[in-house]
């Protein structure tokens, strides 16, 4: 069945549920202990009304600037502010709260997707705001720790996305053909004339039970041939009856060719099974740094 990768239209947000293989951790970031900026970045407040939206964090001592990418209308300048040597990638924005519209989504992962080009970044959630530029760099200089470990650990890795679906009706009738329980139960209810209460219960108990092993056994199968060819995955919990896995690979740059060539072989081989792949994207499903800091909305 198709295993192109589709175009990065509806970004993965990150999930709760524990990962399979390593992933990044964080402890939280404490809060300011003075609103003094550190090792000369400059003290800078956005204009009345308007705060820093913050979009990942870069490992760059240098001032960088990507161009009017940003959030909004009229997109703002996207730049980057310091401590020492990693920096947070921001734009200026209004300090209400941001509608997670399509728009607005759409140019979060924008400005992400340009960066990770060049650099790896932790990617931070969508709505990141705060006051001012100090209170970023009271960020990193709180988080230095945490934040150079992540980086150190996502250094030139990407995350896949994969996405696996099946027909039920389809699959059904696939059952019915090879269990011969299945196939009485089904002759037995379409030739009585009376109630067929019982035996409707009994089958759809007997089709439930097969179709969760066989979804366990695609899915077990899956991960494992693609284990030699991804740093770390994650489960994340399927959405509605037809998907059977939705899963996160996290994949180092230079086997990005190997991943993909690995996802179609699997896709050719299981003709019954829809495969949605997508990516790169940054590493959302593989950090998890929660942080407590002063935000514009506060």
């Amino acid at each position: 069945m198709p295993t192109n990768r589709k175009a990065k239209s509806d970004p993965t947000t990150a999930r709760r549920k524990p990962a399979r293989g390593g992933r990044a951790t964080a402890p939280a970031a404490p809060p300011p202990a003075s609103r003094r900026a550190g090792h000369g970045a400059p003290a800078l407040r956005a204009p009345e009304g308007r705060g820093k939206y913050v979009y990942c964090i870069i490992r760059s001592s240098e001032p960088l600037r990507f161009g009017r990418i940003g959030m909004g209308v009229d997109p703002g300048e996207v730049h980057t502010v310091h401590y020492r040597d990693i920096g947070a990638v921001v734009s200026d924005t209004p300090t209400e709260q941001l509608d997670a519209t399509r728009e607005n989504v759409l140019a979060h992962e924008r400005v992400n997707e340009t960066v990770m080009r060049r650099f790896t970044v932790i990617p931070m959630s969508f709505g990141t705001v705060f006051k001012t530029s100090e209170d970023i760099v009271e960020l990193l200089r709180g988080a230095y720790e945490a934040f150079s470990d992540v980086l150190q650990k996502m250094q030139d890795k990407l995350e896949f996305g994969l996405k696996v679906l099946w027909d039920r009706d389809v699959i059904i009738r696939e059952i019915e053909r090879e269990d011969e329980d299945v196939r009485r139960l089904k002759r037995e209810i379409s030739s009585q004339k009376g109630s067929t209460y019982f035996a409707r219960v009994q089958y759809g108990r007997l089709i439930d039970a097969a179709l969760q092993t066989r979804s366990e056994r695609y899915v077990a199968e899956i991960f494992d041939q693609l284990r030699d060819v991804a740093v770390a995955s994650r489960a994340n919990k399927p959405i509605g009856d037809k998907m059977i896995m939705n899963a996160a690979f996290l994949v180092a740059r230079d086997r990005e060719a190997d991943f993909d060539a690995k996802v179609k072989r699997i896709g050719a081989r299981y003709d019954m099974l829809n495969f949605k792949y997508t990516g790169p994207w940054p590493p959302y499903n593989f950090v998890n740094i929660r942080l407590k800091l002063e935000r514009a909305k506060e």
